[in-house]
């Protein structure tokens, strides 16, 4: 078995953020996008320096762009909410 502190407890870390933005998320917590894309930069180093490994780095950073794309869009729906309520 390996060592499990290989990579130096960032995968652990990696890992341990994006269950807390799941976490986040189910609870429609818009702050669970900005931990998912950190958790994501975590995964891509993880991937690219320390596992050599490009699918995981290339999938990760398309998962940041999808958190990004889902933060931008929540951001909007609030805007959207927050400018209907003050017309009425």
């Amino acid at each position: 078995m390996e060592n499990i502190f290989a990579h130096y407890g960032i995968d652990w870390f990696a890992i341990a953020l994006s269950l807390y933005a799941v976490y986040l998320l189910g609870n429609k917590q818009k702050s669970g996008f900005v931990i998912f894309a950190i958790s994501n930069i975590f995964w891509i180093v993880l991937g690219l320096f320390f596992m050599s490994s490009y699918g995981m780095a290339i999938g990760n950073f398309a998962f940041f762009l999808i958190n990004v794309r889902g933060f931008i869009n929540w951001n909007k729906a609030a805007l959207k909410e927050e400018s209907a309520a003050l017309k009425t």
